[in-house]
């Protein structure tokens, strides 16, 4: 008798003809990545210099009846066989390696293909109140699914949002588990693009912290223009942070403020590294022209944890104004001072970025420059984006980049 297996989207989309439900949407997107950069004197487009990565990403909901909604993802990472020839090095960070030891930048050996169930929930609504159960995607301050890559790290939790009150949402969380490389867990993902490694290898999930974290937070517009945020984290037995936020849009205006702070248990082993970070913004957009920011940010100077909970230490993404386009881990490091410089244009059917971030850290020639310029067009289904990024880091020479990124929507 032969076998065959099904994924969990497929089981779904079957079943959803069984059993009657209604409302099946399934999404996706097929994408290819590539880099090329010429560190540590390096050639640009030599594969020793270069990394690549396929992936697919698909994605079903159903509802299950009025008041219940189901959902179901995967996501496929490959190389195309591309390692050791085109380029020697993986985007991804969730490949396992068939011979040898060692990290993603493989020196000869062959990595294996990754895939997992991304997302598996199960929601229900009733009156102004939601509730969501499962494996998801999350978007909070300090604990984000981080969608710059190839992959995106989830979380298994329980959230549960109300909206009875006026102009205000309200969101508690319990985050049991992730496949990040969790800064507060054991997560154990190789080596990504310059490090920035943000899912463990084979999308595997591992406990948040040591016994999960909470977080409860408050969006409230009362006064239509702004945008007021709070939140609160306690990562058991590890550390407690906090996050606020107020943006302002009025008319083509737009203005912001965050402060943002971790504290560590006395028993966490991090004690005395506590710290905390404010950044402010300003900006003005005219629609279908052009948008043009500032932002400036400062971090304390204790040692800090990066003010990212879910993903890698050292250079994990944060949710500061002056987050560097590629180099991400400089604008959160203790006593650092950054500016960004965003804009942002359509010309002649291209969208055109120009993202400068400049950071100054206390200690002696480790200042970092990023420049990076993007230009986009969409060809229906097909998103292309190429970037050239420059950096000039103090710390370590100057170097220049090339990316493509390809995605083809379903």
């Amino acid at each position: 008798m032969k076998l065959v297996k099904m994924s969990l989207v497929a089981s779904l989309l079957i079943g959803s003809s069984v059993f009657g439900i209604e409302n099946v949407k399934v999404a996706g997107d097929a994408q290819l990545f590539y880099h090329t950069d010429d560190t540590a004197n390096g050639s640009m487009f030599d594969k020793d210099q270069s990394y690549a990565d396929a992936a697919l990403h698909v994605n079903a909901s159903a509802d299950l009846n009025e008041y219940v909604i189901a959902g179901a993802g995967i996501t496929a990472i490959s190389s195309l066989g591309l390692e050791n020839n085109l380029v020697s090095n993986t985007w991804a960070s969730s490949h396992g390696i068939e011979t040898g030891t060692g990290s993603n930048f493989l020196g000869g050996v062959k990595v294996e293909n990754a895939k997992w169930v991304d997302s598996l929930y199960i929601g229900a609504a009733y009156g102004k109140t939601t509730a969501k159960i499962g494996r998801m995607e999350l978007d909070t301050p300090l604990a984000f699914t981080e969608t710059w890559t190839i992959e995106k790290n989830t979380f298994e939790a329980a959230v549960v949002t109300n909206s009875d009150l006026p102009e205000t949402t309200l969101v508690g969380a319990y985050i049991g588990n992730g496949n990040g490389t969790e800064t507060f867990g054991d997560g154990g993902a190789k080596n990504g693009p310059i490090g920035m490694g943000i899912v463990n290898e084979d999308g595997k999930f591992a406990t948040y912290g040591s016994d999960g974290a909470y977080a409860i937070g408050a969006i409230n517009n009362s006064f239509e223009p702004l945008t007021a945020q709070g939140w609160y984290y306690n990562v058991s037995k590890i550390a407690q942070a906090y996050w606020l936020q107020a943006d302002l849009a009025l008319d083509s205006v737009m203005v912001g403020a965050q402060y943002t702070g971790i504290s560590y248990d006395e028993k966490s082993g991090a004690d005395g590294l506590d710290s905390s970070a404010y950044a402010v913004m300003a900006g003005y957009e005219m629609p279908d022209t052009f948008l043009a920011k500032i932002a400036y940010s400062s971090v304390d100077k204790e040692a800090g944890a990066g003010f990212n909970t879910a993903t890698s230490t050292g250079a994990a993404q944060s949710k500061l104004y002056t987050e560097a386009w590629w180099m991400y881990g400089q604008v959160t490091q203790a006593g650092a001072d950054a500016v960004n410089v965003t804009l942002e244009a359509p010309v002649a059917g291209v969208d055109l970025g120009l993202y400068t971030t400049m950071i100054m850290h206390e200690a002696d020639n480790s200042d970092v420059t990023e420049v990076t310029l993007t230009a986009s067009k969409s060809f229906g289904p097909l998103d292309t984006s190429l970037a050239y990024i420059y950096v000039d880091d103090e710390a370590d020479d100057k170097w220049n980049a090339l990316q493509v990124y390809l995605s083809l929507n379903f």
